[in-house]
């Protein structure tokens, strides 16, 4: 999805961010948040349903036949739904940001930044297929940040995505991170890093 170059790049800017801060970020980037299989059968489901009524009342067509008219409409509405390039059409965007949202909150955990000595850990993610960006932040730091500070820091890594270079929108939301921690969060006399400095791709 990055290439090694674009990776660097994030990585530099990580380092360059906590340079001046004692909090701590980390990246992640994922295809999708999920797969949503089940979201073309309910639609090729209901597509089927509305089937049978027009054939009962417009044609002599037997049960039997007007059954396996049914399912084969249900079934080349599956395939045809299933298709990843209609697939993600079909599927309500406050679906999408639902998955993307778990999904963030799942990486947050799963990557340790719960677990800084001050709770001062951001997680920046974007999910590409959905289009979706979150900053999660920690309890150390929502103590004294309001949870809107990220909003332009979100706005850029959308627009990279949007544009086709989120490796972009993650270099300008990680220097706007950085910038706000710096400013609540200074380095301590014992700065360490708590958390290795890289992007993750999933």
């Amino acid at each position: 999805m990055i290439s090694q170059a674009d990776k660097t790049r994030i990585v530099e800017a990580i380092c360059a961010a906590e340079a001046k801060t004692s909090g701590e970020i980390f990246c992640v980037v994922a295809h999708q948040s999920s797969d949503y299989r089940l979201v073309p059968l309910a639609w090729a489901a209901a597509l089927a349903l509305l089937v049978p009524a027009p054939l009962i009342y417009l044609t002599l067509w037997p049960a039997s036949v007007i059954y396996l008219v049914q399912l084969i409409v249900f079934i080349a509405a599956s395939l045809a739904l299933s298709l990843p390039a209609i697939r993600f059409h079909i599927v309500p965007r406050r679906t999408q940001h639902e998955r993307a949202h778990t999904e963030a909150l799942r990486q947050f955990f799963a990557q340790g930044l719960h677990q800084t000595e001050n709770r001062t850990g951001v997680l920046i993610f974007a999910s590409l297929a959905e289009r979706y960006a979150e900053i999660v932040a920690d309890a150390g730091i929502n103590a004294k940040v309001a949870p809107d500070v990220w909003d332009k820091a979100i706005a850029a890594l959308i627009a990279g995505i949007r544009h086709g270079r989120a490796a972009d929108g993650f270099v300008a939301a990680i220097e706007q991170c950085g910038a706000l921690l710096a400013e609540h969060f200074p380095p301590g006399a014992m700065k360490r890093d708590e958390l290795p400095n890289k992007l993750v791709e999933i």
